[in-house]
């Protein structure tokens, strides 16, 4: 590839990634809304003008009119605040919404291969019924539990392992030690549904691959095409990334596709950082007009962007 054709090329891998988007489900624009503020703007002070925020959703090809309806949606149910300054209406994600994100960032961006030595924490919950029970499980699902069966959790612990003990209160917590072996891996996939978190995997390594070799090759991409694509990569890996308990290597099956889509995802990411940042420049919020630049917490994601 020449790099005079690079950038046509990585200019319709971007929108082969739009027309995916479009084509797969019914578009949740408010879920891309979380997903700008989370991945881009929480960084950089948290405060976007609905302007920008909808220029960048254009390029999405997605109407004003279905923004305007998520950013409602979006305030109502408090994920968001609206500050009214003159003609233009600026938004945060609000402090729940800060905090809820700040689990998931933990694990979106996480640097790859964690290390183990043995322990577990084994749960076993009270028996509970309806919302409680659900609210329980689901919670222990997202902190990297598996099942062991209808009221009993284990989770291997590892530095990158986030606090549970909110949501283990009333039960009987175990700690335990084993040894590492490639014995273990049989338990995991019992515990822990790793089939559809897999496929996800796989689905994202095949669609954002073309763009990737496009940038390896030289191709370039405009500040908003970059955001853009940066925004859709966080998209999809966020999904994925939110189902993945993130276990030690050595409890995963030989070909995890999971390691080869975190690889890709850091190495699009970190290339595409530049132009989605040189973006955000250009945007002002509520404060004094420019944004403030990145968080330090910002540039260690995926291990480091540097």
């Amino acid at each position: 590839m020449s790099l005079s054709e690079s950038p046509s090329s990585a200019d319709a891998s971007l929108e082969s990634l739009i027309d995916r988007l479009h084509a797969r489900e019914r578009l949740r624009v408010w879920s891309i809304v979380i997903t700008v503020y989370g991945d881009a703007i929480v960084p950089r002070g948290g405060v976007l003008w609905l302007g920008a925020l909808q220029e960048l959703l254009a390029r999405l090809r997605i109407e004003p009119g279905a923004l305007r309806a998520a950013m409602s949606r979006l305030a109502s149910d408090g994920w968001l605040t609206r500050d009214k300054r003159g003609r233009r209406s600026y938004y945060a994600l609000s402090n729940a919404g800060r905090l809820s994100f700040a689990l998931a960032t933990q694990r979106i961006y996480a640097a790859g291969p964690i290390e183990w030595d043995g322990a577990w924490t084994i749960c076993v919950a009270p028996e509970e019924a309806g919302e409680a029970r659900d609210a329980r499980r689901k919670a222990l699902r997202e902190l990297g539990f598996g099942t062991l069966g209808p009221t009993v959790f284990c989770r291997p612990e590892t530095e990158a392992a986030p606090d549970a003990m909110d949501y283990l209160a009333g039960a009987v917590v175990f700690s335990a030690k084993a040894p590492v072996s490639e014995y273990l891996p049989p338990l995991t996939s019992a515990a822990w549904p790793l089939k559809e978190t897999g496929e996800a995997y796989k689905e994202i390594v095949a669609a954002f691959s073309p763009l990737l070799s496009c940038l390896q090759d030289g191709a370039k991409l405009d500040p908003l095409n970059a955001i853009a694509a940066r925004t859709l990569l966080i998209h999809d890996f966020r999904r994925a990334a939110l189902k993945d308990p993130l276990l030690p290597s050595i409890l995963l099956p030989s070909d995890w596709p999971g390691t080869e889509a975190r690889d890709l995802a850091a190495d699009l990411y970190r290339r595409l950082v530049p132009g989605s940042e040189a973006w955000l420049d250009t945007c002002d919020d509520a404060a004094d007009g420019a944004m403030p630049i990145a968080s330090n917490a910002f540039h260690g994601r995926f291990g480091g962007l540097d």
